[in-house]
């Protein structure tokens, strides 16, 4: 018998990897190979782009026209103009002086034109910077090719910074919600109180006590002075807002309560919780119209819409589902997370709306829940909370105190916060539960497990010196 030859623990983990590559990449999306349509698309215009004015000459010809080109661009003066170069054709005939002038008024209309829909060339980020306060208003578009698909990628540039720390709170505040007149805003905690604040000044206006556990939901009426609350406790409860009181209770649920939405055109509340199941209320009676079963977990997000699919939620079974409410059924379940769905918002103009887990941040569309695309870098922690604004700026607050700013068009994030905990209490207390945007959409609000409050704006002397736009364009949009 031939002796075997003995391998080393590289040689070894090599062919193990290997094996393992060729066993799992053509189902994984880290290391499916490139479409090769994509692939032609994007070799076809690079040759166009490099070579365009030159393939179809003979040797003599291509020679010629070379040398010709070198010399126009080594006498070509360079511009300032950072979007485009203006048309060499129009100055190169013109005096010294005239030529500047041509160049320079060229460079000033181009500047303050809008961003052409090119998608020729994916300019360098740092040519931009210079037009970063013309483009705070509507976004710096740069657009690219992304396996044969045009991008576009909008940086909003809105830099949020603390405004103010609000403190009252003996617990984790875990809820929040704003009255529809934008002059006060309630939280609810684990202290089993809701307080009511001023938005101007943060002063503490009310509290409400009648909750014997952690207040977890908060909803007010855009239709009537009522207030409603949801908790641990197993207890919804309706707070008249002219009496300051309890005026109604909704018994029914088995477990805590974790999330309640109103229905933004009839009468009717919506509630999840531990039970797993998405309980309807009618408002006036008390009574609860239906129960919407079918998750397998706890219902920890839900909103109200007033056409179809009027309810969606998000449960620990990491799934989001679209409700029939008519007939009490389920519509559709979109399975696209891997870990729990925390968090829901939906867009207050388009037909959209972003779900938060631990493993990604994912853009759907309404009503047929098409998925759209990931956020473009990864949050790594669990997102407890997410919101959106009308100028289209998605926040996303994580357990372990981050707190990003993406444009929810593109699903770039170009802003970055940490929470800072207050002194006296422990670096673990650096969780953000809830966050929500006033009604304007200019002030942010977060509740976190330091028991404080923080109200962030935007910075309106932000300069690109002080937030320098570290802008690169992903390789692909993970689909998974």
């Amino acid at each position: 018998m031939e002796p075997v030859e003995p391998q080393s623990l590289k040689k070894l983990s090599l062919k193990s990897l290997k094996r393992a590559f060729d066993l799992f990449s053509p189902i994984h999306g880290h290391y499916r190979p490139s479409d090769p349509a994509s692939k032609h698309i994007r070799i076809s215009y690079k040759l166009n782009a490099e070579y365009g004015s030159v393939k179809n000459l003979s040797s003599n010809q291509g020679q010629d026209q070379v040398s010709n080109d070198a010399n126009a661009q080594r006498d070509k003066a360079p511009t300032s103009s950072a979007l485009a170069l203006p048309e060499y054709g129009s100055v190169k005939n013109l005096s010294s002086n005239q030529g500047q002038d041509q160049v320079s008024n060229d460079a000033n209309a181009q500047r303050d034109k809008a961003p052409t829909s090119s998608a020729l060339a994916l300019p360098g980020f740092h040519q931009h910077q210079h037009l970063w306060n013309e483009s705070r208003a509507d976004g710096l578009v740069l657009l690219g090719i992304l396996h044969g698909r045009t991008i576009e990628y909008a940086n909003p540039l809105f830099i949020h910074v603390i405004k103010s720390v609000i403190s009252g709170h003996l617990g984790w505040v875990r809820s929040i919600a704003f009255d529809p007149s934008n002059s006060w805003f309630c939280t609810g905690s684990a202290d089993r109180t809701i307080k009511i604040w001023d938005v101007a000044t943060g002063r503490l206006k009310l509290t409400l006590t009648g909750h014997i556990e952690q207040i977890r939901g908060l909803a007010v009426s855009q239709r009537h002075t009522y207030l409603f609350s949801a908790g641990d406790d197993k207890q919804v409860k309706c707070w008249d807002l002219e009496q300051n009181k309890v005026i109604r209770s909704y018994h029914g649920h088995l477990s805590g309560v974790y999330c309640l939405a109103l229905h933004p055109t009839i009468d009717i509340l919506l509630t999840g919780g531990r039970d797993s199941v998405c309980r309807v209320w009618d408002i006036r009676t008390k009574a609860m119209v239906c129960a919407l079963s079918g998750h397998d977990n706890t219902v920890c997000s839900v909103f109200s819409r007033p056409t179809d699919p009027q309810v969606v939620t998000g449960s620990h079974d990491t799934t989001i589902k679209f409700w029939d409410l008519v007939a009490g059924k389920t519509m559709l379940t979109l399975t696209h997370h891997k870990k729990s769905v925390r968090s829901l918002a939906l867009h207050p103009t388009e037909q959209t709306f972003v779900s938060g887990s631990a493993d990604n941040i994912k853009k759907f569309s309404l009503p047929k829940g098409e998925f759209l695309h990931n956020m473009l870098s990864q949050q790594k922690s669990i997102v407890n909370s997410v919101a959106v604004n009308e100028d289209g700026i998605l926040a996303t607050a994580g357990d372990n105190g981050s707190l990003w700013f993406w444009d929810w068009k593109s699903g770039h994030c170009f802003q970055q916060a940490q929470a800072i905990v207050q002194p006296g209490s422990l670096d673990s207390e650096a969780c953000i539960y809830a966050l929500s945007y006033d009604v304007s959409g200019t002030r942010l609000v977060t509740c976190e497990a330091d028991k404080t409050i923080k109200m962030w704006k935007e910075d309106e002397m932000a300069t690109p010196e002080a937030y320098p736009l570290n802008f690169r364009p992903p390789k692909e949009f993970r689909r998974y």
